[in-house]
């Protein structure tokens, strides 16, 4: 029987992999943004990225570059991304200011959310979403329902 685990040690079932147009750079925003750790990095031709690891907080990312003779294209070659990636911190607003300071680009401001959390939405400069958050308040469903009705008012919210 092997002893090599099937989920690598320190690495989640799911795990984002972004495509970067500049992955290198990409690296050095995500270390200034949100205290990135470089884990990995294996080079590829023209000195583009095959591969990157980069660690935030107790999550693994993975990132490569462009390669669009291999259809393998970033949020900025595709018009966007339908994709936002989640990031819980112990202070979202000096975090959010951190990854501003770094480049990002404010798409919803820090504000208090009707389901418990502080909460902001930002672009990094490679396209990518992201949405930073502390939670604040624990709630019920029942709580969460009627804080949304009460932001949504007339819009026939269940």
């Amino acid at each position: 029987m092997s002893s090599v685990k099937p989920i690598p040690e320190g690495i989640h079932t799911i795990t984002p992999h972004l495509v970067c147009d500049g992955a290198a750079d990409a690296i050095e925003f995500y270390k200034k943004a949100f205290n990135a750790v470089e884990v990995t990095r294996l080079a590829g031709p023209d000195s583009k990225l095959m591969h990157a690891m980069l660690r935030i907080g107790d999550s693994t990312i993975m990132l490569n570059d462009e390669f669009k003779d291999w259809g393998v294209l970033g949020p900025k070659s595709i018009g966007g991304t339908a994709v936002t990636i989640h990031l819980y911190v112990t202070d979202v607003d000096s975090a959010f200011a951190q990854a501003v300071d770094a480049g990002a680009t404010v798409k919803m401001p820090v504000a208090d959310m009707f389901w418990g959390d502080r909460y902001g939405v930002l672009i990094d400069p490679f396209g990518h979403s992201w949405s930073i958050a502390t939670h604040k308040q624990d709630l019920t469903p029942e709580q969460i329902i009627e804080g949304m009705r009460q932001m949504t008012p007339g819009e026939g919210c269940n």
